[in-house]
């Protein structure tokens, strides 16, 4: 899909041909390519968007007490799920990105893609309306949805339940390193639980590096 315009990209991923083709490049622009509008903006109304839809999914398909709905919700809107939905629809292939930005591997970003993808939901909106940002929603999201047979846990609150379950204590988690250009950002974080080893990981951002560095905890001790 790399030699797709963007347009029949989109009319083929979102299931969607904008009117106004400025919005669809806005949403695919990092702020990299220094062009003046990229999708910082509508990513922040993607993100109410997509949260909207997915409270009225959820409480309209899973008969669950709020907790566990929020369980469920906080993981289906989170960036890591967003960053794997873009991939999906092939939206990496079509972002606009400054020269060293590419170089420095900013379209493969976890961070990156979940943006775009909340971007893109953002841009459908503002150009078709909510039901057109549902039916993408749906669309998308739908194998996560049903796969997701019991609300997940994020791996820090398994973490935190596993440790308080043997009366190890809170999980300590610290910064131990950051590095990286000021548009591409890397985090080391260490997590330590009383009488393990601890575990390190790099995201880009503290709470992707935390999250990876708890699940590398728990994929040990419950392995």
């Amino acid at each position: 899909m790399a030699n797709t315009a963007p347009a029949d990209w989109a009319a083929h991923a979102l299931g969607h041909r904008f009117r106004d083709d400025a919005l669809l490049a806005r949403a695919l622009t990092h702020a990299s390519a220094q062009t003046g509008d990229d999708y910082e903006r509508l990513e922040f109304l993607g993100d109410r968007v997509l949260g909207c839809l997915m409270a009225e999914w959820l409480y309209a398909d899973f008969a669950e007490v709020e907790g566990k709905m929020a369980r469920r919700f906080a993981e289906l809107v989170s960036g890591d799920t967003c960053a794997v939905i873009a991939r999906e629809i092939g939206a990496d292939a079509h972002l606009r990105l400054g020269r060293q930005a590419r170089a420095d591997g900013v379209a493969g970003s976890d961070n990156v893609l979940g943006d775009v993808c909340e971007a893109l939901i953002g841009a459908l909106y503002l150009d078709a309306g909510l039901d057109a940002a549902r039916a993408f929603v749906r669309r998308a999201w739908a194998p996560h949805v049903d796969r997701k047979a019991s609300a997940p846990k994020h791996p820090k609150s398994a973490l935190q339940e596993w440790a308080a379950e043997r009366k190890l204590g809170v999980p300590h988690y610290e910064l131990i390193g950051r590095g990286g250009p000021h548009h591409a950002p890397t985090f080391h974080v260490r997590v330590s639980v009383r009488g393990q080893d601890p575990a390190e990981a790099e995201g880009g951002s503290k709470q992707e590096a935390e999250r990876l560095a708890a699940q590398a905890l728990l994929d040990r001790i419950t392995a």
